[in-house]
């Protein structure tokens, strides 16, 4: 199963992935994490890694050769979703080189890439390795792969919606997260994926939880779980500590229980 969290910048997307990825092995799933958000540089230290893999974007040429290649199929009349960069027609967990994926445990992973300096230009080269590399990705049963998706919705159009199973929104208590949960919802529909809803996270107050989850449902979408605005969460992301489900295991086990039905069955 293939989970693709997205959500507006700073809604704690990451968090829940580093979450869910410890979640999954507790019951005996293989984790792969993919980090595709080109601005976000934390994930790697959430899962407890010291240092990220080296971004599937080198493994595939770099961004200028990704670009090149891009333009040549734009003159054809390819349009970006239906473009092939990737040369390997199949990827497993096994066959990604280990420069390239970073493993501790049953955590595995892997970096599209990140912008590192200005007019670098845009994310779309991005956006094609990590819709290609989903789609060509080829999951054992005992595997989940884990997408921490780039914030917002430019994604949708790159169709990177088209190769996962499964799309969960994280919603923090504004009125903007709650705006972007609906349009997820809307752009998932017409990806052909499926949305399960949203899990809420920074949650201080009983009284604010029901207000996000009323204006949720008003829209229709189903709420997973809640994730409190713990102080120990804030602390381990202040110093870059390793998030572990200590922090958050009552409101996870309600989040896992809800997911791991659709994983498992």
């Amino acid at each position: 199963m293939k989970i693709c969290v997205c959500g507006k910048g700073g809604s704690g997307k990451s968090t829940v992935v580093a979450f869910l990825a410890e979640a999954f092995q507790h019951i005996g799933k293989k984790v792969i994490v993919l980090d595709s958000d080109e601005s976000n540089a934390n994930l790697f230290w959430m899962l407890g890694f010291d240092r990220p893999p080296q971004p599937l974007m080198d493994l595939v040429g770099g961004k200028k050769v990704v670009q090149q290649k891009m333009i040549a199929r734009f003159t054809k009349g390819e349009h970006e979703p239906a473009m092939s960069i990737w040369q390997m027609d199949k990827i497993t967990s096994g066959s990604i080189p280990s420069a390239y994926v970073m493993e501790k445990g049953g955590c595995k992973l892997v970096e599209t890439g990140k912008i590192h300096q200005s007019l670098e230009g845009c994310a779309c080269p991005m956006g094609v390795v990590t819709r290609e590399f989903l789609k060509k990705l080829h999951l054992a049963p005992d595997e989940v792969a884990l997408i921490d998706m780039e914030a917002g919705i430019e994604h949708f159009g790159r169709g990177v919606e088209d190769s996962v199973d499964m799309v969960v929104c994280v919603v923090e208590p504004s009125l903007e997260s709650i705006s972007l949960a609906a349009k997820v919802m809307e752009l998932t529909k017409s990806a052909g994926a499926v949305n399960k809803g949203a899990i809420l996270n920074k949650i201080t107050s009983a009284e604010q939880e029901n207000i996000v989850s009323g204006k949720l449902n008003e829209i229709g979408i189903p709420v997973i779980g809640t994730i409190a605005l713990h102080t120990d969460i804030q602390m381990a992301c202040l110093e870059g500590r390793r998030l572990d489900n200590q922090f958050a295991s009552k409101e996870m086990d309600k989040i896992v229980n809800f997911l791991k039905q659709h994983v498992i069955n």
